[in-house]
C-alpha cells in the first residue's frame, strides 16, 4: 500500500501544480486585460477631449471671427443722433484745449460751445479757458 499512497500523493501534487498553472495563467490574463483597458481608456479619453475641443472651436470660432471683424469696423454715425467732433487745427483751432468746448453734432449741426455755438473765427477766442 505504500506505493499506492505514494502514487496517490504524486497524482494530487500533479493536480495541484496544474491548478496553480491555471491560476497563474488567469492572473496573467487579468493583468494583460487591465493593461489593455488602461491604454484604451487613455486613448479614448484623449480622443474624446480632442473631439470636444474641436466641437467647441467649431461652435465658437464664427462668433470670435465676427467679433474680431467688428473690432476693425469703423462706425458710421447716424446724423440724427449726437456724435463727438474733435477740435483740430483745421476745424475750430481756437477751441483746442478749451474747457468750454462741447464738440457734439446734433442732426449734422455742430454745437461748439454755449458762448459761441458756431465756433470762433480765429485762434484767439476771448472766452478760452485751458
Amino acid at each position: 500500500m505504500d506505493q499506492l499512497e505514494k502514487d496517490f500523493w504524486e497524482m494530487i501534487q500533479a493536480a495541484a501544480d496544474e491548478v496553480e498553472k491555471i491560476f497563474v495563467g488567469i492572473n496573467e490574463m487579468v493583468d494583460t486585460f487591465f493593461e489593455f483597458t488602461e491604454e484604451m481608456t487613455e486613448q479614448l479619453q484623449e480622443s474624446i477631449t480632442t473631439d470636444i475641443e474641436d466641437y467647441i472651436n467649431e461652435i465658437t470660432e464664427p462668433f470670435f471671427d465676427n467679433y474680431w471683424d467688428m473690432e476693425d469696423m469703423t462706425i458710421d454715425f447716424d446724423s440724427a443722433f449726437p456724435y463727438p467732433v474733435e477740435a483740430t487745427p483745421e476745424n475750430n483751432p481756437a477751441c483746442m484745449g478749451c474747457i468750454h468746448y462741447h464738440g457734439q453734432a446734433y442732426g449734422g449741426n455742430l454745437l461748439v460751445c454755449g458762448m459761441h455755438p458756431n465756433g470762433w473765427d480765429d485762434e484767439n477766442c476771448p472766452d478760452k479757458e485751458q
